[in-house]
């Protein structure tokens, strides 16, 4: 996997334990049975992938999504425990993750909103209104970082 500067390497770095490692190009894999309700018909299919873009620096956090006029996968901040919606052009679906990647919440926020912390929480993955219910995150979900394969293979 690529590290969450974009940086190959196996190891993890000292007080990285709650980064997750994936570069700019992953994605993100909602499995099923991931959540709760394990086996009921409204589960998203199986290995359902979802381009990601992960935003691991202090000055990539602060930005986000600001700016923008949607997105097309979603945003991994990390680490994260709480956004805001202040400056933006679109309502966003906000998962509140765990280190584990195991959602904790979600919530869809309006343009010029402040969220709260949620304690817990150590990543925050952003996405456009209505998304995170397409693709069956819920909360007790767990999400799973890939990252893309190297050019040529």
């Amino acid at each position: 996997m690529v590290g969450p500067e974009g940086r190959g390497g196996g190891g993890r770095e000292a007080g990285s334990e709650d980064r997750p490692e994936v570069g700019p190009g992953g994605g993100l894999e909602v499995g099923p049975g991931a959540g709760p309700e394990a086996g009921s018909e409204d589960r998203p299919e199986a290995g359902l992938e979802v381009g990601l873009e992960v935003a691991a620096s202090y000055r990539a956090r602060r930005r986000g999504l600001l700016g923008r006029d949607g997105i097309a996968g979603a945003m991994l901040l990390t680490p994260a425990n709480s956004v805001h919606t202040l400056g933006m052009r679109f309502p966003i679906d906000v998962a509140y993750l765990d280190r584990r990647l195991r959602v904790l919440a979600v919530v869809t926020m309006r343009p010029g909103r402040l969220g709260l912390p949620r304690p817990r929480a150590r990543h925050v993955l952003e996405a456009e209104a209505g998304a995170m219910a397409r693709w069956g995150v819920r909360p007790g979900t767990r999400l799973t970082l890939t990252a893309d394969p190297a050019p040529g293979a």
